[in-house]
């Protein structure tokens, strides 16, 4: 028997795709892009559309198992049926959770629930499984809550300080774009349906300007390139206000109208010209002056803004800086203008029928919170409690955490008892007591929205779990019944939670239900009669969302915030400021670590995800240093060789590429699993746990490094 399942890509990508999963006798044998999907239209990106060799891996997490050696890489580094008898003892179902379960008990009862710690973030962004039955688990079991900010949450909070909600502009307007900047956003590489938006704009004239520190796959494709030095981008968007507003290029009746605090963002702009500018950012005064004419001038022009910006010291206030520009020339007015970061905000699903935070326990209303990015300091020196067990799923701490060495002293402590839901042996459950199998998206049914296009969609599920693989909703559902949790959410069926989900106060969200989602595949949110909705003028047979054109910011005052009281209470800068990154080529540590290191993703891994597929790995490059051939003469290092790559927090071992992918004084390389990398360490290793100055986020991208020859890879 042969049918065509409709799912959704669940990767932590702005696309969200529409998938077309070809199933025949019970078993997967093509995928594809919906062709119906407006932003899908028909195909995938290239690591996706490799998706059966994930889902039918020979090394596939398929049975619970536990650990019966010491923890570490080197008892995991044989192959399956060594590490079956060496390492992992396979067990039932009911014996791994009667054990965490057990665990759990006693680690409460000892130490209190805040002595359990979950970890999760993007590994699924399904509704369901990204966010539902774990949240009413842990929240019963009155566990520590976990601060979910590695990845967007300095450029939310500065998206959010100038517009009050993550909305933007939607990919089909592009084509309508006549000056598209793509800065920090590498659209080839992981916002790929996006691109043929751009190419339509092309051929019509539009001016494709890439601003990255890093000569991307997009920037190899642009118009004209401005390689910017990293953390930089807040005093860039500055300067190019100072020369909009000095030069009377913005657009004063929409100012009048929408914004607040104009006159003090006109007086703090002042501080920022381009000659100043020119030397933090490395880009010249005559091209910052080029850049900021070009954007105000030419019409419409449109911002697709990426979180490599916020991944600094400054990432925060540098989202705020560049958020404010469409705002001061007034481009939220026009079909193809404004800036995308994340339109995530317009779906507002029943996140409380979702999470269900009124089962806290008495007493535990204020959990203690553990920011994840600190997850080494908090596995070892939390006390009062200590943290004694964690559940790891959607994540793969071992590998993405900053300050890696430290992450692996805490995950090697005997008595933290570790429990790892996964696909694969990953990094992280190399240092696990439990490994429990998990579903991949073609084996559950979830909830999809997005945070790239304005599409909801139900994934429906495809093929029986393999294995014993079971959905994080069901073994969230199953730990509760273990732990005695008799609360009836606990027992809601996945329809049923889909049905909650979307039952919200959402106007967007009308008249969108389960049963129309699985008629029609993938639904439009339902802007219709909405402030912002216009029809194509040239055809009439398209809507167009424009989430400000009339102002609508949902900020406190209504309008767009160039002068935040929020931001001033916080003890920032109420307008917008730029200071150089401590670990920067402006920093103290220079004299040191004289190099910038970018620790970038891979263009065709997803963070760590993907990165141990064959398939997959054959489109990457990876364990390279890219150099800049200045930076390598002057360490007498020629294409190939291989070099340690330092600072005060550990090193690692790479051949270096000298090339021109970065500038002078940068040096780059790709994040993959770490037991996949030589001398069992990634770049992770180099990184720190500092917060960024909004919304208390990584800042992997603010590193300083030394690099030497060395005389061969570990």
């Amino acid at each position: 028997m042969k049918q065509v399942v409709h799912a959704a890509c669940p990767h932590d990508c702005p696309d969200a795709c529409g998938v077309l999963i070809t199933v025949e006798d019970g078993r997967a044998t093509k995928i594809q892009g919906d062709p119906k999907h407006p932003v899908t239209r028909g195909f995938l990106c290239a690591k996706v559309a490799k998706y059966l060799d994930r889902v039918y891996s020979p090394d596939r997490v398929l049975y619970p198992m536990r650990r019966i050696a010491a923890k570490g890489i080197a008892a995991t580094n044989a192959g399956e049926g060594a590490r079956a008898t060496q390492t992992w003892q396979r067990i039932t179902w009911d014996e791994a959770l009667d054990e965490i379960t057990g665990r759990f008990q006693k680690i409460s009862a000892e130490f209190g629930g805040e002595a359990i710690l979950p970890y999760s973030y993007g590994g699924t962004l399904g509704a369901l499984n990204g966010a539902s039955m774990d949240r009413r688990f842990f929240r019963r079991l009155g566990a520590s809550e976990l601060d979910r900010t590695i990845c967007s949450a300095a450029g939310e909070a500065g998206l959010l300080s100038v517009l009050g909600m993550k909305l933007g502009t939607e990919p089909e307007q592009f084509i309508h774009s006549r000056y598209i900047i793509a800065w920090a956003s590498n659209i080839h590489g992981n916002n790929v349906h996006l691109w043929p938006f751009i190419a339509e704009a092309r051929r019509n004239g539009a001016k494709l300007v890439v601003i990255d520190p890093y000569r991307t796959r997009t920037a190899a494709c642009a118009d004209w390139y401005l390689p910017i030095n990293p953390g930089t981008d807040g005093a860039l968007a500055l300067a190019m206000m100072q020369v909009i507003i000095g030069e009377n290029l913005h657009d004063a009746d929409y100012v009048a109208k929408y914004t607040l605090g104009f006159d003090q963002l006109r007086e703090k702009v002042k501080a920022y010209p381009p000659e100043r500018v020119a030397k933090w950012t490395g880009i010249s005064a005559s091209d910052i002056r080029k850049l900021a004419r070009e954007y105000a001038t030419t019409r419409p022009s449109v911002i697709r803004l990426n979180y490599g910006v916020q991944r600094s010291e400054g990432g925060g206030m540098a989202t705020r800086a560049i958020a404010m520009l469409p705002c001061v020339i007034g481009s939220w007015k026009d079909i193809g203008g404004g800036l995308q970061m994340s339109t995530s905000g317009a779906f507002q699903l029943n996140a409380a029928a979702l999470k269900r935070p009124d089962l806290t326990p008495m007493g535990a209303e204020n959990p203690r919170v553990v920011n994840m990015v600190e997850l080494g300091k908090a596995l070892n020196t939390l006390s009062d409690p200590p943290l004694k067990a964690l559940l790891v799923y959607n994540s793969n701490p071992a590998a993405v955490c900053p300050n890696h060495n430290e992450v692996v002293r805490g995950l090697k402590r005997p008595d933290l008892f570790t429990v790892v839901h996964e696909q694969f042996f990953t990094d992280t459950t190399d240092y696990a007591d439990i490994v429990l199998p998990a579903t991949t998206f073609f084996e559950h049914k979830d909830l999809q929205t997005a945070y790239g296009h304005y599409y909801v969609q139900v994934s429906d599920q495809a093929i029986e779990p393999l294995g014993e693989c079971r959905s994080n909703v069901e073994l969230f559902r199953s730990l509760a019944g273990r732990m005695g949790f008799n609360d009836e959410c606990f027992g809601e069926s996945i329809d049923e939670m889909i049905d909650g989900a979307l039952a919200s106060n959402n106007p967007w969200l009308q008249g969108i239900t389960r049963e129309r989602l699985q008629r029609e595949g993938q639904v439009r949110l339902n802007f219709s009669g909405q402030p912002g909705n216009r029809q194509d003028s040239l055809t009439g047979s398209q809507e167009f969302f424009l989430p400000f054109a009339q102002g609508n910011f949902r900020t406190p005052s209504g309008k767009a915030e160039l002068y935040s009281e929020a931001m001033k209470a916080q003890g920032l800068d109420p307008v917008a400021e730029f200071t150089p990154p401590s670990e920067s080529r402006h920093g103290a540590d220079q004299a040191t670590f004289p190099l910038e290191l970018l620790a970038r993703k891979a263009d065709n891994f997803l963070n760590s995800t993907f990165s141990n597929l064959p398939s997959v790995q054959e489109m990457e490059d990876v364990d390279l240093l890219e150099m800049h051939s200045a930076d390598a003469r002057a360490r007498g290092i020629v294409n190939g060789s291989t070099v340690r790559v330092y600072n005060h927090r550990g090193e690692i071992f790479l051949k270096a590429r000298v090339d021109g992918a970065v500038q002078p004084g940068v040096v780059s390389t790709r994040l993959k699993w770490a037991k996949l990398s030589p001398g069992l360490r990634n770049i992770n290793v180099l990184t720190s746990e500092k917060l960024s100055d909004l919304g208390n986020s990584a800042t992997f991208y603010s590193v300083l490094v030394e690099v030497e020859s060395a005389k061969s890879l570990p």
